[in-house]
């Protein structure tokens, strides 16, 4: 018996580039092994960037790399490189632009065709294997690239570099710095009204993507200017997504996007960073409408992470979850048949859940037309009034019948989850966490609170480098941080002093800062560079980026302006202050060219204009008093206000942050109140809180003077 095929990624740490290691192309991983056999070989390279919750990568995986005539096409002509974009965002995205440049279009599984030096000079996404859908055939291309590549060489060599010039003018943003006004927020603000999806919720048309912090950016402008529109595209978004089969209304959590207008039919796989974000976004609009929908979808998200996406022993989130079981089912384990519904659950059930759910003997799926997703067609009330029943008992045969089929889903294979912990997006979801904690008033909220600072303390103790800040990932082998692990990581810290105040957390995320200054700041153009200065080469297009689209994740240099007013408001360090300025000014002629796009940017803006809130109550730890005012301020929404919790003993220690220890002091801490402050001035101070939440809605109203 032959044994069975493996190459040279068997021993990867990646899930995804294990998942190719019985493949019959000859793969390396992203190096210099790989140029450099390319070079002496003078064979141009072939890169596919993907990942293990990426359908359509699974689907060339098989069509065309597990071919063995493809294969051989590959190997006799080319050097192939193949690349994780989780493990190698750096990677990922100077070749996602390079061949969005070419194409027109980006995405993954991404395939481009570099020079021997890894410049790219064509490339796409998905190619079937032999002429289809309107695509040439990647037999075709691949010969007909290689047959380019060795007859028309200067021609290849030259597109290469001019792409690379155009690659490289388009991440610099020279024409982008000019003086900081807060009122570029408007232009942010009209790109999403004007495309918000009054019919269906959301921005655009299909496929449809949550954009969260431009969610937050309506709540926050709405807590400002009372303006009911802004307030309506915010719920209606919020609840489309809430009621969407984009939302799994059996597990909790949100799927990576919707392929419809109608947030219905998902690409199914879960990713850390939407449901962490998305956690903030229905958090906040629970604080602004007191709407008990978006408080269960919340605590919907927080019950699929602990089941599903986190070590709860040792602390941390994993990476994501797969959207398939295998590539036959396409969403089949969160999809369900009339007969499989109507097999779990009595017939008065079934009734009921079929018109809860719209599901039909013909469902919305494609592939397998009998196959339903789970969204919320009708209320009970309606369900009620057409079956003729009490309210109260439709509400409980809705519920009896979730848990009945969530427990028979259970039994079903369920898709790969990939227990991978990158360090940014677990600092993104110790924040929403923190969140969590101040403002649900429930079991969860301890949880939450404990869970956040036991993945925080992981992080800094296994992923953190005394001289570079934190690495990219828990694990595995070393593997150099990106500017998104420092800021994130740095905006987490400061969280978990708010929610603490340990000093220890303080001290880091100001260590965290400076490094991020020194390493990946641009001090005469402003912002921040995706890579530190003193990295180690990336090969192929050494094209030094700054992040500014929030696209998947919020854009950085948006974030790193967030983090550095707050530490400005913590200790009156003018640098921060100046830093983010800088970087404010750094992108400020592109914020209407990005639109909806830049709604972190938004945020950024309207914090930096008007300084981060800190509202700090004082008392006994358990005076119930002080926790009616804990409780006060952390109801009322707006954006970067800190609510921070003082008692005799933390007064009286080394904890406080050096403008709190000079705010505080005369003050007696012993006597239940809450102190409002806004940059260097504070209100006098309140033991009501009725007048403190009044107080605190005026200021988000922009009414009460500083």
């Amino acid at each position: 018996m032959t044994a069975p095929i493996e190459n040279r990624l068997k021993d990867s740490t990646s899930p995804y580039l294990r998942s190719a290691a019985h493949q019959p192309v000859d793969w390396h991983e992203w190096g210099e092994e790989a140029f450099a056999r390319a070079r002496a070989e003078n064979k141009p390279i072939l890169l596919d960037i993907g990942a293990v919750w990426c359908h359509w990568c699974h689907v060339i995986d098989r069509e065309s790399y597990e071919n063995p005539a493809i294969a051989a096409i590959i190997n006799r002509f080319y050097v192939p490189v193949k690349v994780d974009r989780d493990e190698r965002p750096d990677v990922d995205a100077r070749y996602q632009s390079a061949i969005s440049a070419i194409s027109g279009q980006g995405g993954w599984p991404l395939t481009a065709f570099l020079t021997p030096d890894g410049k790219p000079f064509f490339g796409g996404t998905y190619f079937p294997p032999e002429d289809a859908m309107g695509r040439p055939g990647f037999k075709r291309i691949l010969t007909s690239i290689a047959e380019a590549f060795k007859s028309r060489r200067a021609e290849v060599d030259t597109s290469a570099v001019a792409l690379e010039e155009a690659v490289a003018k388009a991440e610099v943003f020279r024409t982008a710095h000019g003086e900081f006004d807060a009122g570029i927020v408007d232009a942010v603000l009209e790109s999403a009204l004007h495309l918000f999806d009054e019919h269906n919720g959301g921005f655009g048309q299909s496929p449809k993507f949550p954009h969260a912090s431009a969610v937050d950016l309506l709540l926050e402008r709405y807590q400002s200017t009372r303006d009911r529109h802004l307030l309506h595209v915010a719920e209606r978004t919020l609840e489309a997504m809430a009621l969407g089969g984009v939302y799994d209304q059996l597990g909790g959590g949100f799927h990576r996007y919707s392929v419809d207008e109608r947030w219905c039919v998902p690409h199914f796989e879960k990713m850390t960073y939407d449901n962490s974000e998305l956690l903030k976004n229905f958090l906040h609009g629970y604080q602004v409408t007191g709407n008990d929908l978006f408080r269960e979808i919340s605590e919907g998200i927080i019950a699929w992470v602990t089941t599903v996406l986190s070590d709860q022993e040792k602390g941390g989130f994993y990476a994501s979850q797969d959207a398939d079981q295998t590539l036959e089912d396409d969403g089949d384990y969160f999809t369900w048949t009339v007969d499989e519904v109507r097999s779990v659950l009595t017939p008065e059930e079934a009734r009921v859940i079929e018109l809860y759910f719209d599901i039909q003997p013909r469902g919305e799926m494609h592939h397998n037309p009998s196959k339903n997703v789970l969204w919320v067609a009708r209320k009970w009330d309606e369900i009620a009034k057409t079956l003729n029943l009490d309210v109260e008992k439709t509400w409980e045969l809705v519920c009896t019948a979730e848990s009945k089929m969530a427990k028979a889903r259970r039994l079903r294979p369920a898709p790969f989850v990939d227990t991978t912990m990158y360090v940014g997006w677990n600092a993104m979801f110790v924040s929403a966490y923190l969140e969590a904690s101040r403002v649900l008033q429930s079991w969860m909220a301890a949880d939450c609170r404990d869970f956040a600072l036991k993945t925080l303390d992981r992080l800094t103790a296994e992923a953190w480098d005394e001289s570079k800040g934190f690495l990219h990932r828990v694990g595995g082998p070393r593997l150099e941080g990106t500017l998104d692990d420092q800021i994130f990581a740095a905006a987490a810290l400061l969280d978990a002093y708010e929610s603490t105040l340990d000093s220890k957390y303080f001290e880091k995320a100001e260590r965290t800062m400076q490094l991020a200054v020194e390493r990946f700041g641009d001090p005469d153009g402003g912002g921040f560079f995706d890579r530190a200065k003193d990295a180690a080469p990336m090969g192929g297009l050494e094209v030094r980026r700054k992040p500014l689209q929030d696209s998947p994740t919020p854009g950085t240099n948006s974030v790193a302006v967030i983090v550095l007013d707050r530490l400005y408001a913590f200790t009156g360090e003018k640098l921060y202050r100046d830093w983010a300025e800088k970087t404010l000014e750094a992108f400020v002629g592109l914020i209407p060219q990005y639109g909806l796009f830049a709604a972190t940017y938004g945020l950024a803006a309207l914090l930096h204009s008007r300084h981060p809130i800190q509202v700090v109550v004082l008392g006994a730890a358990e005076d119930p008093n002080a926790a009616a005012l804990e409780k006060a301020a952390n109801e009322v929404y707006r954006f970067g206000k800190a609510v921070l919790r003082v008692t005799p003993e933390r007064m009286s220690s080394a904890s406080l942050a050096p403008a709190l220890s000079e705010t505080l002091p005369h003050l007696d801490a012993a006597k239940p109140q809450a102190l409002v402050c806004i940059e260097t001035t504070c209100h006098p101070p309140i033991t009501s809180p009725e007048e403190l939440k009044a107080l605190l809605t005026e200021i988000a109203a922009g009414a009460a003077a500083k």
